[in-house]
């Protein structure tokens, strides 16, 4: 049995003293005599969610604190100010009982009461006093359904309007311009160099390969042999340039595709030869992998004794599907020694040869676009950021926008820290004359002047502020699937141990249907992380979760990003959530259903108006919705909408058989006398997916 706590223990454990909580709990109804009187655990936990909630103590305050006005305050006349302590409850009960509005809720959206108090503004301790004293323990976390926001909303004076409310989505608003102008331009598209992010699993030797090819591979370098880091340099290899992105990895590479900027062109891969396909190995090949750029393997360490090339190989067709080009596939592996240099221009050589054949071009004319790699505040320089140029000459003196910010080229500076006048496709530059620290990732478009990048900013601000972000769910995934021909259900799985995980994936491809794709995007061992949000939210995927933790600030970057996670400890449940998710993305079917069935006895020509035909319903009923078909002699000649409907002169919204009643047609007026009139409505009918019977996939 639980211990019950004791009054004085109690104010002790909400830091007020046991005479004002004994005042409370008469407030409450709630029967205590002195200090030493014990409490119910329900009366417990509903005082400590009132009191104890940081959230609460901003909203109101037992040591008499004055809350600050919402930003989205309704004036209602004279401010009155709200202190909730036993003295003076009896002016926030006033207060707050003349509070009249209208709030709009999310019908397919669940709302806890935290957030009807957000809407409102009633203080949640209101809320929750009031309903307790009808017998209802509430929580700020409670969630409401439709019932109980009724109910609350008109305790309070509140007019709640269910509806369905569909998220902004944040478009960037200069993007389609520059694409139409790139568009309308492809004559002067020209070849540039490619642009090469390096991934990998921790520990096999990317930053070793990045530095090799730094100090061996530089185009200039500044006088001494002293190269400055920028974030991005380029490199040359038979008088060919490659510019080389510098990350963090593959977080910073997915973050940029998420926003829009997918800057680079070719992965390289890196696996170690002493160790294999790795977690992060599998974790990267994916990123890369659903940003739809090609990938090449690198091979490393293969200096090391225990160096084993062929096993690594094997390792990359079992568990990432990579059949190599010299086993007959078409990824491109090749063996290196970051170390030693050896097979490092054979690399170089290979991205050379798949930038040939992808054909890299860039727009050569009309204003830049390049793409933020990343930025920092110089205390000498103020905010500066390295940039790859993708279309377009970027100069001094260009007016820009980037992100959130925008401002003026006042100085560049390639990757060796020579100054220059202009930058091209490719180039990697450091640049300074921002207004303020620009996002890393973010878009960098030159403006005409600087007044339109200033305006551009001011309403750009304004427009993001009523932004959403796209919420993908496995409810609302219908939504999200409509463009395209083909439906697809893109799927992050991670599991607590490789068996498990290789169940659930065979669980999740015996629910394929034959009408939708299901897409794996990532799979993996261990707790989910920020990495799984951020390549959900780039890929409009849903994480799922098998026996799995959720690590820490993971669910706040989820709830940023409106990325859905799930977690579950039996299989059973995940595919049935999976099978009704199928089903709601599946085509209803549209089918008619007769409701009616009338007999022209008259036709009458009104002035100005047109043929009405009169008739009578010998059967069903009919409403102003329903959808007529005219037949004679067997014959259908005409099927469309109901303009009018009436009874005698009346304009009516229905008629039941028998009655006798007026009727024009949106575009038909040739009724005859005996011609038959079918009244049918149309009705969607949710199909189930055809599921395959014996299809295996790869």
């Amino acid at each position: 049995m639980d211990k019950k706590i004791r009054v004085h223990e109690l104010a002790k454990r909400l830091n007020m003293s046991s005479k004002d909580l004994l005042a409370e709990l008469e407030d409450l109804g709630v029967e205590a005599k002195n200090h030493m009187s014990t409490l119910e655990n329900s009366i417990v936990n509903m005082l400590v969610e009132i009191y104890s909630s940081e959230d609460n103590e901003k909203d109101v305050s037992l040591k008499s604190k004055k809350p600050s006005k919402p930003k989205d305050h309704v004036d209602m006349g004279a401010e009155f100010e709200l202190e909730i302590s036993k003295k003076d409850l009896s002016v926030a009960d006033k207060a707050v009982s003349h509070i009249e509005k209208t709030v709009e809720i999310d019908e397919n959206k669940n709302i806890t009461l935290r957030e009807f108090c957000d809407l409102t503004l009633i203080p949640p301790t209101k809320i929750i006093k009031d309903l307790f004293m009808e017998g209802k323990a509430l929580t700020i976390n409670t969630i409401l359904d439709r019932s109980l926001i009724e109910k609350i909303a008109s305790n309070y004076f509140i007019h709640v309007e269910f509806k369905t409310i569909k998220p902004i989505e944040m478009v960037d608003p200069l993007k389609s311009e520059f694409d139409k102008f790139y568009e309308e331009n492809k004559d002067n598209f020209s070849s540039r160099p490619p642009v090469v992010t390096i991934m990998g699993h921790v520990d096999h030797g990317k930053t070793t390969l990045l530095d090799r090819i730094r100090k061996t591979h530089l185009a200039e370098k500044e006088v001494g042999g002293i190269t400055q880091s920028i974030g991005a340099y380029k490199a040359v290899i038979n008088g060919k340039s490659i510019t080389f992105i510098d990350t963090p990895g593959h977080e910073a590479f997915t973050e940029m595709r998420a926003r829009g900027a997918q800057a680079t062109d070719i992965v390289v891969l890196v696996v170690a030869a002493d160790d294999g396909v790795m977690p992060q190995t599998i974790e990267a090949y994916d990123h890369a992998k659903n940003a739809g750029v090609p990938i090449i393997v690198a091979v490393n360490k293969i200096d090391k004794p225990n160096a084993n090339i062929e096993f690594t190989k094997q390792e990359l067709v079992s568990k990432l599907n990579i059949i190599p080009d010299d086993w007959g596939g078409d990824t491109p592996v090749v063996p290196i020694s970051a170390k030693t240099g050896k097979g490092v221009d054979e690399l170089l050589e290979m991205i050379l040869l798949v930038a040939e054949l992808r054909d890299i071009k860039s727009c050569t004319v009309g204003r830049a676009r390049a793409i933020i790699i990343e930025s920092k505040l110089d205390k000498f320089k103020g905010p500066i950021a390295t940039v790859i140029v993708k279309d377009g000459f970027l100069k001094l003196g260009d007016n820009f926008v980037a992100g959130r910010t925008y401002g003026k080229v006042r100085s560049i500076f390639d990757d060796t820290g020579r100054s220059l006048k202009e930058a091209h496709p490719a180039d990697p530059i450091v640049i300074m004359g921002f207004e303020n620290l620009p996002d890393s990732g973010s878009v960098l478009y030159v403006m005409p002047s600087q007044k339109a990048a200033r305006e551009y900013i001011e309403q750009f601000k304004a427009e993001q502020n009523q932004v959403q972000p796209k919420r993908v769910r496995l409810e609302n995934i219908f939504e999200l699937s409509q463009s395209g021909d083909q439906k697809m259900l893109n799927l992050i799985i991670k599991a607590d141990t490789f068996g498990a995980l290789g169940a659930l994936k065979a669980a999740i491809e015996k629910t394929e249907p034959e009408e939708i794709k299901i897409e794996i995007v990532h799979a993996g061992i261990g707790n989910i992380n920020i990495n799984d949000v951020l390549l959900a939210s780039a890929d409009q995927a849903v994480i799922l979760g098998f026996r799995v933790g959720v690590e820490s600030k993971t669910e706040l970057k989820s709830d940023q990003l409106g990325v859905q996670i799930k977690t579950y400890e039996i299989i059973f449940d995940l595919v049935e959530d999976i099978k009704a998710a199928l089903a709601g993305m599946m085509e209803p079917e549209v089918v008619e259903e007769i409701v009616g069935h009338a007999k022209v006895l008259q036709v009458f020509n009104i002035s100005k108006v047109g043929n009405i035909a009169g008739f009578q319903l010998y059967d069903g009923h009919v409403d102003k919705k329903c959808m007529a078909r005219i037949v004679r002699n067997k014959n259908v000649v005409f099927d469309g909408q109901i303009e009018a409907l009436k009874h005698f002169k009346d304009d009516v919204e229905s008629l039941e058989a028998s009655q006798e009643g007026g009727l024009r047609l949106e575009g038909f007026e040739h009724f005859l006398p005996n011609d038959e009139i079918e009244f049918y409505v149309k009705k969607e009918i949710r199909r189930s997916p055809t599921y395959k019977q014996s299809e295996s996939k790869r």
